[in-house]
């Protein structure tokens, strides 16, 4: 599935009108939370049903396109059923029951409420919201791919604007020459990470470098009086300091996993529990600036693209082992340099990165040099599902 995004362009009118389905939407998903809490929906089908009722009992949902409002029930059993799932799987702690939405971003269209214009330059939306006509802009040419390819429509509204994003029913797969090359990657926070070769890549730490005008545009913020008109600008150009900022991330992200894909058949990278990690108020904003767990999903999404394999071993004792000779030499975090008696010296995360590839060397299967048949390790399954634990991975 391929997931192209456009800004729209209108007039206040039709974004209002894009307003209104976004507040009918979360209307909907409510409404089925509600059902769900009072034992009266306890399946999909129930809740796609009370859809229908709800639009002959309130006029403004029936504005709203009817795969639309199914769209929205969704949403709701969707966090339903992951509520059931993390119950059946025992996890310790808040298992994520559903709650009440109180700010929703977007709607979503299926097959049947929309209509692209032939140059695919502009998208006309056919329900009784009165949305209308809406110009895209956007790099991606939707002219590869057949109408009946676009399985969702999703109309997203951002502090900078409003887009469309088009969900493609396409499997995206590219070629690439076999490089031989296995790499472990340890991620860190004064390097982003430090592979198993020696070489580290820098930290480009957005938040930092865009703190002192996040703070600016906050202290704006509480100096203006609550409900007023300028207020609201003011959380406008907040919210589009932080759009910019994670923008930012999400490129760093993409362009250095697939290059670190393309550069490798074989990618070991630790299993880090990130949601553990961010308990330590002293390092959790460094810790969610790095987005080591967003490099990782697109690490994991690139492979799948180019048939590259991928493994998440597990972190223990990795910066502690020595690599050369497999003993434990205890350090604190402030320790930056590996110092073994066998006389092994190296900065700690590259001798942690030589042990992460090691143990992924070993998941796979593989005891000897790189240099075996790839053609039969691409074949078979053996990227990691994001966040699966060790014992759910798929071994060649």
């Amino acid at each position: 599935m391929l997931v192209f995004e456009f800004k729209t362009y209108g007039k206040t009118n039709q974004y209002q009108a894009v307003d209104e389905a976004i507040r009918t939407t979360k209307f909907i998903r409510n409404k089925a939370i509600r059902l769900w809490i009072d034992g009266q929906a306890k399946s999909w089908v129930e809740l796609s049903r009370h859809c229908a009722l709800l639009a002959k009992e309130f006029p403004f949902a029936n504005k709203l396109n009817s795969m639309a409002r199914q769209a929205a029930a969704e949403r709701a059993w969707s966090a339903i059923s992951r509520f059931y799932e993390n119950c059946k799987k025992g996890i310790f702690g808040k298992k994520g029951c559903p709650q009440f939405q109180k700010g929703c971003r977007s709607v979503e269209y299926k097959t049947s409420g929309w209509k692209l214009a032939e140059d695919r330059k502009s998208i006309t939306f056919t329900d009784k919201n009165g949305i209308g006509r809406l110009k895209l802009k956007g790099t991606r040419n939707l002219h590869f791919y057949q109408i009946s390819q676009i399985k969702r429509v999703r109309l997203v509204k951002r502090a900078d604007g409003y887009y469309v994003q088009f969900c493609i029913s396409v499997e995206r797969t590219e070629v690439v020459e076999p490089s031989g090359v296995a790499i472990g990657l340890d991620v860190g926070l004064n390097a982003f990470y430090t592979d198993s070769n020696g070489m580290a890549v820098e930290n480009p730490r957005f938040i930092g470098q865009g703190e002192k005008v996040l703070k600016r545009s906050q202290r704006r913020i509480s100096r203006k009086v609550k409900g007023s008109e300028n207020r609201r600008k003011a959380r406008q150009i907040l919210g589009k300091r932080h759009l910019k900022i994670s923008r930012q991330r999400k490129d760093h992200a993409v362009k250095l996993a697939r290059c670190v894909v393309q550069s490798n058949d074989l990618i070991a990278y630790e299993d880090l529990r990130i949601k553990n990690m961010v308990k330590n108020h002293c390092l959790a904003k460094s810790i969610n600036d790095a987005s080591w767990y967003q490099f990782r999903c697109w690490v994991e999404y690139f492979a799948k693209v180019f048939r590259k394999a991928t493994v998440a071993v597990n972190p223990s004792y990795t910066s502690q082992e020595c690599s050369n000779c497999g003993v434990i030499v205890k350090k604190s975090l402030s320790t930056r340099t590996h110092v073994c008696k066998c006389g092994c010296v190296m900065d700690r995360d590259h001798n942690a990165a030589r042990n992460i590839l090691a143990s992924g060397l070993g998941t796979v299967g593989h005891t000897g040099t790189f240099m075996l048949d790839m053609s039969n390790a691409l074949g078979e399954s053996t990227s990691t599902l994001v966040g699966a634990i060790l014992p759910q991975q798929v071994g060649s």
